[in-house]
């Protein structure tokens, strides 16, 4: 029978499957005794692109609540303790285990779901998300506190020109082309970049080069554009941010919609506020998602390469 700690080495195992921003994985585990601990790894995080390690947070927050799921499917009852450390910034969490539970149908399904999970890049159909579904995403994300607003027709169209100010201003700047370069070549394969640029409203990143992902002529029309939110704008809650995403994105996966997140528009300052006023002086945006059914016609490409456990996992026996 495996050990607790053993049940805690494979969840943050099960964790590597997380989306992180440009796959950089910026995440690293120690475990102990019946402990787990996540910590931000500082040279896993993009300089130029994400200065304030506010995306590299977000993306531990969803391999938080991987690992989360993870436990749960065990039956395993955690208490999560946020930023336990005020003179260590980058110790994100500690989860500890206080008990034995019954095991929920939904934890086994949402492992199951984790494995299956990821970026889908293709244009989407032009079938709609439902405000069911739309419900369903929403609920999932409320639970690990964050809310999700999804932008009517002139909202989106306002996001596109930011999106497209966003893209044009990191394109010229010659150490964000150099670092898109470095961590496109790392971690994201070719596959799963669009050949051609999309033909749609809001733009795809622009990742300086084509890819050998088909796209077909598949629009947007489809798509619902929300932005991922909260009410504050620290560490803590990029990282609940983070937790949020991965809950919602499951969610989604299970419902069959791909969820595509844009970051360009969060990551320069003058359209971080555009999406600021979108929200209508709700809260602080986090990211900005695609909801949609995407194209089945066109191959999905494969899943992008993950670190080896023994790389982000140290062992406290």
């Amino acid at each position: 029978m495996a050990t607790i700690t053993d049940a805690l080495a494979e969840a943050a195992a099960l964790a590597r499957y997380a989306p992180s921003i440009h796959n950089s994985q910026p995440w690293r585990w120690r475990v102990g005794a019946e402990v787990l601990d996540l910590y931000l790894v500082p040279e896993r995080r993009l300089p130029v692109t994400d200065p304030d390690a506010r995306l590299a947070v977000v993306s531990c927050g969803t391999a938080l609540h991987h690992a989360r799921t993870a436990l749960a499917a065990e039956g395993l009852d955690v208490t999560v303790t946020r930023m336990p450390e005020a003179g260590d910034p980058d110790h994100l969490a500690r989860l500890a285990i206080t008990r034995r539970v019954p095991v929920p149908p939904e934890a086994m399904r949402r492992v199951q779901t984790i494995e299956i999970r990821h970026t889908d890049r293709r244009p989407v159909t032009t079938e709609p998300v439902s405000a069911a579904e739309l419900a369903t995403v929403s609920a999932a994300v409320e639970a690990e506190g964050a809310r999700v607003r999804p932008l009517p027709r002139d909202g989106v169209l306002d996001l596109a020109a930011a999106a497209s100010y966003a893209q044009r201003a990191e394109t010229t700047d010659p150490a964000w082309q150099a670092e898109l370069r470095y961590w496109t070549a790392a971690g994201i394969p070719d596959e799963v970049i669009p050949a051609v640029p999309t033909q749609t409203t809001v733009p795809s990143r622009d990742f300086g080069h084509p890819g050998a992902l088909p796209i077909g002529a598949e629009h947007d029309r489809g798509a619902t554009f929300a932005i991922l939110y909260g009410a504050e704008d620290t560490r803590l809650d990029w990282l609940r941010a983070g937790e949020a995403l991965s809950s919602g994105w499951l969610a989604a996966t299970e419902l069959g919609i791909s969820v595509v997140p844009m970051s360009a528009t969060v990551e320069v300052p003058y359209t971080r506020q555009t999406l600021r006023r979108l929200l209508a002086g709700l809260g602080e945006p986090y990211l900005v998602l695609r909801l949609g059914r995407a194209d089945p016609t066109q191959p999905a490409g494969p899943h992008p390469p993950r670190l080896d456990a023994e790389q982000i996992i140290e062992r406290i026996d």
